[in-house]
């Protein structure tokens, strides 16, 4: 296997209230960009209104942290958010609005099982070479779709186009897995990379560069075979650590020894997600002066438990 895979491309934190984890995240040190939605005509000709889900990034200058509600009360979104219009021709529009309404009834039921993280993209030069190597190995995927997302650059909006492919698992909807949405996308041109905005942040982040999976024990066996295939094989010494994606699946019954106190809302799920920080003493005493509390890792980094960051524990590491 090539070298296909080169870390996360984002991960998916799934909410209730939008305006409720902007400021979540901004008392944690992150630099939220303000939140889009959607305009779309329900029928042909109709007047366009909000529809699916809102979403708001913490941009790191490679990945970024993906926050997602789902539109059920446009009243209830956050002022500064952005509408974007969706220009679509007639004959087509009946397409999208089922599409986007399987995506958002996908989102609906992750926020059912619970509030936290749901979703983890690899990043990837190549999205053919992935739907390819995947294929040949029997596992589902959709194929490769393209979309296009807004960015902010020093310069304003642009719409960065994205080729991304997502697996499916037998039995489930298009796109799905047993812990939530996996997927691929691939790599942004440099140049957009290097002029995006939003990008510094006050606690220091400067990248995403972990996701971490909780598995029943049982299921530990035939998990690892499955993030192998997707994934490649883990590291030597490091039998649950898929470094191309930088994936770590550590059991319910170990979880504690990383992360003390947490437990699991469900199994399998992603628990846990961490960011590295340019000084990590830095980091911890701008936590302390938002009157946030962090406790050790069973790595020696420091973390904000889920229950203080909307299901999910943010983990802050000192960067190589």
């Amino acid at each position: 296997m090539g070298i296909d895979i080169t870390g996360l491309h984002h991960v998916g934190h799934i909410v209730h209230d939008m305006g409720q984890a902007m400021d979540c995240y901004r008392r944690l040190g992150f630099t939220v960009a303000a939140p889009a939605y959607p305009l779309l005509p329900r029928v042909a000709g109709g007047v366009a209104e909000p529809f699916g889900v809102a979403n708001a990034h913490v941009q790191f200058p490679r990945n970024f942290i993906e926050l997602v509600a789902v539109i059920d009360d446009p009243g209830r979104m956050p002022g500064e958010a952005r509408p974007t219009p969706l220009q679509v021709p007639d004959d087509r529009l009946p397409g999208l609005l089922a599409a986007i309404g399987a995506t958002t009834a996908n989102i609906a039921s992750f926020l059912q099982r619970f509030q936290g993280l749901h979703i983890m993209i690899a990043d990837t030069p190549d999205i053919d070479g992935i739907a390819a190597r995947l294929t040949a190995a029997d596992i589902d995927h959709a194929g490769v779709h393209a979309v296009r997302r807004p960015v902010e650059t020093h310069t304003g909006t642009t719409m960065e186009p994205v080729r991304y492919l997502e697996i499916s698992a037998p039995g489930l909807p298009a796109g799905r897995v047993p812990e939530g949405r996996i997927g691929f996308a691939e790599s942004a041109p440099a140049p957009l990379r290097g002029n995006q905005s939003h990008t510094v942040h006050p606690n220091g982040a400067t990248g995403l560069v972990e996701c971490v999976l909780c598995v029943a024990d049982e299921a530990l066996p035939a998990l690892t075979q499955r993030y192998a295939t997707y994934f490649g094989q883990a590291r030597d010494g490091r039998p649950h650590s898929f470094d191309r994606a930088n994936v770590t699946v550590l059991t319910a019954s170990t979880l504690g020894d990383l992360l003390p106190g947490e437990r699991p809302a469900a199994l399998p799920a992603f628990v846990a997600c961490t960011v590295s920080v340019r000084d990590i003493a830095a980091t911890r005493q701008f936590l302390h002066d938002n009157d946030v509390h962090v406790s050790p890792t069973g790595r020696e980094e420091i973390f904000v438990p889920a229950k203080a960051a909307l299901g999910t524990a943010i983990i802050f590491r000192q960067e190589e």
